[in-house]
């Protein structure tokens, strides 16, 4: 699968302070982090980079995502609920916790990311890639899933329920302890020493 990239060209580094009290995260590239607590809230972010940046006192409320690049930030515990995730990376991020329920997700990366819990119930997934992540105890249900490319990711203990995954390959993944549901499971690409536990899940026993 092929994303389409964030269209990031003509960003300048700019203090994340001053973007708030000017209410403008357009055309930007943040690197410092802030000590005051300040609240991101009905704002499209776009053609933004964030560099090593630490969001814990920093609220996020209705923040639509286009054109953005995170890079070593941690996003912890964040919502992104609702909204518009459109061409964005998440590279070596702390992702611990963040939802995206019911959220439409474009041309989106993952790489590297330890992004446990990581909620995506009810969202609607075009073109979803994710690389060498931790995703243990994850969330799909009920999710919309196009394009999604899972490689060498972390999916134990993963809960995925109605969602469809036909055709999505998961050879390369840890699904120790998975949770998954017969409808979900339909079509599913996987490898034959993970069908032991699969089939394990739907009550057939192996005979020696």
């Amino acid at each position: 699968m092929k994303l389409i990239e964030p269209k990031i060209s003509m960003a300048v580094d700019y203090n994340l302070l001053d973007a708030y009290n000017e209410n403008n995260f357009s055309n930007m590239i943040f690197s410092k982090n802030i000590n005051k607590e300040i609240k991101i809230a009905n704002e499209t972010i776009d053609l933004c980079i964030f560099k090593e940046i630490n969001f814990n006192n920093i609220s996020l409320d209705n923040v639509e995502l286009i054109d953005v690049i995170f890079e070593n930030c941690d996003l912890s515990n964040k919502k992104f609920d609702n909204t518009l995730i459109q061409r964005v990376k998440f590279l070596n991020c702390k992702l611990y916790g963040v939802s995206f329920i019911s959220s439409s997700i474009k041309d989106t990366l993952f790489e590297s990311c330890n992004s446990k819990y990581i909620n995506f119930a009810d969202a609607k997934i075009s073109k979803m890639i994710v690389n060498e992540c931790d995703f243990s105890e994850m969330c799909f249900q009920e999710t919309e899933i196009k394009e999604l490319e899972l490689n060498n990711v972390n999916l134990c203990r993963a809960e995925i329920t109605k969602t469809k995954l036909k055709d999505i390959d998961i050879s390369t993944c840890k699904i120790d302890n998975i949770m998954i549901d017969s409808f979900s499971l339909q079509g599913i690409v996987i490898d034959r020493f993970q069908s032991f536990d699969l089939i394990g899940m739907l009550g057939v026993k192996i005979k020696d």
